[in-house]
């Protein structure tokens, strides 16, 4: 599996494991799915977007951009996806990684992950694997699909 920059070429399957996350309404914050159109706008307004490409295939990306202006423009923030199909290959550990490679390239101090939901556990013990620190938990912080909330736990972890 090679994990390299985006190219236009890879933006429908991005933009097809993009929506599958979206539309689950278990992670992202997201309700509106992407176009093509949208899509390459989203994917280009970035600092990096990654994928994770095995065989032609893209079974995995991220997205790098700041988590805030100004004083606080050295922190960034990032969001992951995998197709559900290869989800337990460990493919959003190498994403998590070939970002954290380039948020410190791009020279970014911090990154921080602002709504972790707490019952996504695969990903809070993989942050948590990684050296990130959990900053607390926001009650009912993030509304699912279904319309219940569910807390969200902040990570953070110095570059």
């Amino acid at each position: 599996m090679l994990i390299r920059e985006y190219t236009e070429n890879d933006l429908s399957q991005m933009i097809k494991i993009w929506n599958a996350v979206v539309e689950e309404g278990i992670a992202f914050p997201q309700e509106e799915a992407l176009d093509q159109i949208n899509g390459s706008l989203f994917f280009g307004s970035q600092s990096y977007c990654g994928v994770a490409e095995d065989n032609g295939v893209i079974v995995g990306l991220y997205i790098l951009h700041p988590n805030n202006v100004g004083r606080c423009g050295h922190i960034c923030n990032a969001s992951y996806a995998v197709n559900e199909v290869c989800r337990g290959k460990h493919i959003g550990e190498q994403l998590v990684k070939d970002c954290l490679l380039n948020a410190k390239r791009l020279g970014f101090m911090v990154i921080q992950f602002n709504a972790v939901v707490e019952s996504n556990t695969h990903a809070r013990h993989l942050y948590e694997r990684l050296g990130f620190t959990q900053l607390g938990t926001i009650p009912k912080g993030f509304r699912l699909k279904n319309g219940r909330y569910e807390n969200i736990c902040p990570y953070y972890r110095e570059l």
